[in-house]
């Protein structure tokens, strides 16, 4: 089932926690001997690859309780594990973990940390 969503800006978009919203990059239609591939033959690729668009903030760290020395302040502010992915990233990643959004009428996936399996960070690539 592909969610689809209708808005005008992908900076709206607010990932949550360890989430990690991807574009997938566009499956090879051939073979290296010049074979075509039909699409279900892509579709049932366990391994992907798609650049990082967006990430969730992390993993929340438990907020210590201080309850020993009451002249500190107090911070209720979440802090968080940062995820590994950075925007511009290239990410290989097991696609059985992840989710298949549509935004205006691209299509995206969602995708947990922990389904990434490795990260391709090109610095100079954004400069």
């Amino acid at each position: 089932m592909l969610l689809s969503i209708d808005k005008n800006n992908l900076e709206n978009v607010i990932m949550i926690g360890d989430r990690v919203l991807i574009k997938p990059k566009s499956p090879q239609k051939q073979t290296k001997s010049g074979l075509y591939l039909p699409p279900n033959i892509q579709e049932k690729d366990k391994i992907v690859q798609g650049y990082v668009v967006k990430t969730g903030p992390g993993y929340p760290i438990p907020a210590i309780a201080e309850t020993d020395e009451p002249w500190k302040s107090k911070n209720e502010n979440v802090q968080y594990v940062p995820l590994q992915p950075r925007e511009g990233d290239m990410a290989v990643y097991m696609q059985g973990s992840s989710f298949d959004i549509e935004f205006n009428g691209e299509k995206y996936q969602i995708v947990p940390q922990s389904a990434i399996l490795m990260l391709i960070r090109d610095e100079g690539l954004f400069e």
